[in-house]
């Protein structure tokens, strides 16, 4: 319990120390986001012609962001915290004068949804092909297929997904070109909105799928290679012990183990990528709104977009800490000479 509890607080620490370091460098930064806002909202007073009111400008940046921008950086910090922790309170955006909270709340299941799919078929289709690979080791199907994953490996996932939505939705018309689903249905449990829903999600998820695609197949092909050249396993032949058993039990459980940690992190690289995949297919989740937030310079988005994936990785590495001794029960938890 004790081991559990330390992973958790160190997470938490983790996560209070990121956003920490986010909040001060934003602030700190020659012509800072709040400088910016307030700079602007000057100039577009001045342009008008009517007078400058100082205070009302800055009712109005604290308004957006949350943030009195005369206090000093630490009781912005405290506030801003509090706010988050209490009221979850973000501020609001300002390009789309809408609560912060709201558009990521919203935004957030879309993206889950695409990623995980993406994520839960790749690392799937790419055990299953690395085994294969490691037993028809030396084969014409291992070197064809080593090349092909080499080649796929070797394809930026973005180039990939502009690949796919030109030929399967502008040139094919199968699929959509952008959105989450056909605005002109009634949105519920019906079978016409679900397979809007999933004709639109299948270009992000295919191409999510095929991030990082060949490279983890190359590195279960290696693991087997290696697992089968064990003695233990020479040793269970020599028994009678089933060759599905011991694909099963022996080269496949052992050949995964050091691909799981690789499987938690991956998940934030998915949402990480997700900014640009949403924007290339016009996808309206958490991804798309963050690139959008950088392009408007929209502080009080762009630290919740932030704080949203920064939340996601440290959740993703503490899921894999936590349960890496279940996978591997030869892992410590809590020993002081732990070996992952």
């Amino acid at each position: 319990m004790g081991y559990y509890l330390r992973r958790t607080a160190q997470a938490v620490l983790t996560l209070v120390v990121a956003v920490t370091l986010a909040f001060v460098l934003f602030r700190l930064m020659p012509g800072g986001p709040i400088e910016a806002m307030r700079n602007r909202m000057i100039q577009q007073a001045a342009a008008s012609g009517a007078g400058i009111n100082t205070e009302r400008i800055d009712d109005m940046v604290q308004l957006y962001t949350g943030i009195e921008p005369n206090q000093p950086i630490y009781i912005q910090y405290v506030n801003y915290l509090r706010d988050i922790i209490l009221y979850q309170d973000f501020g609001e955006s300002i390009r789309y004068s809408r609560p912060v909270f709201n558009i990521l709340f919203e935004a957030m299941p879309w993206s889950v949804f695409i990623s995980v799919y993406g994520l839960a078929l790749g690392y799937t289709a790419n055990i299953l092909l690395g085994a294969v690979m490691a037993y028809k080791e030396g084969t014409r199907f291992d070197q064809s297929s080593t090349v092909g994953a080499i080649l796929l490996n070797s394809i930026p996932y973005y180039v990939g997904a502009i690949v796919l939505l030109a030929i399967f939705a502008y040139n094919l018309e199968w699929f959509p070109t952008g959105g989450r689903y056909n605005t002109d249905l009634i949105a519920g449990f019906n079978v016409a909105f679900m397979v809007s829903i999933l004709r639109h999600a299948a270009l992000p998820i295919l191409s999510s799928f095929i991030i990082g695609f060949g490279g983890r197949a190359l590195a279960m092909r290696g693991n087997s290679i290696r697992i089968l050249g064990e003695d233990y396993l020479r040793v269970a032949r020599l028994r009678g012990i089933s060759s599905t058993r011991i694909a099963t039990r022996y080269v496949a459980r052992n050949a995964i183990l050091p691909m799981y940690t690789q499987l938690m992190i991956g998940i934030s690289a998915v949402f990480s990528s997700s900014v640009i995949l949403e924007y290339i297919f016009t996808y309206p989740g958490v991804g798309w709104y963050t690139y959008g937030a950088l392009k408007a310079r929209d502080y009080p988005l762009l630290m919740g977009s932030f704080i949203f994936f920064t939340t996601v990785t440290i959740i993703g590495i503490l899921v894999a800490d936590v349960t890496y001794g279940i996978v591997d029960p030869r892992a410590s938890t809590g020993d002081k000479n732990e070996a992952f």
